[in-house]
């Protein structure tokens, strides 16, 4: 089993007022069954009102050095094909592609 980053910039949805809800409902929707079916980890929008920052080894901070905005889920999957098949399925949900990546495995985690 892998973990699997699915996600969108905030730019790549454009949608119209009037289909905004269809698109909050039917995106739910994907997320409500990858929970039933015991994949879903956790996921969610970034909050783009909050300024990013890179927070160094003093605590420091200082701006960040990339964007990261839009939505977001993580999936714990058997295979890079059934996290192709869930990406098509939230892209759907959300009619915009979705970016995918997978996490490297990590035995202390």
């Amino acid at each position: 089993m892998g973990h699997y980053l699915i996600s969108f910039p905030s730019a790549s949805m454009v949608l119209s007022d009037e289909e905004f809800p269809d698109v909050v409902r039917d995106s739910h929707a994907v997320i409500e069954e990858a929970k039933a079916a015991g994949v879903y980890v956790f996921g969610g929008g970034i909050d783009e009102s909050v300024d990013p920052v890179l927070v160094h080894a003093d605590g420091a901070t200082s701006p960040a050095t990339t964007h990261l905005d839009g939505g977001f889920c993580v999936l714990r999957l058997g295979s890079r094909e059934e996290a192709e098949s869930w990406a098509a399925r939230i892209a759907r949900g959300c009619r915009t592609p979705q970016e995918l990546r997978a996490f490297q495995y990590d035995p202390a985690s």
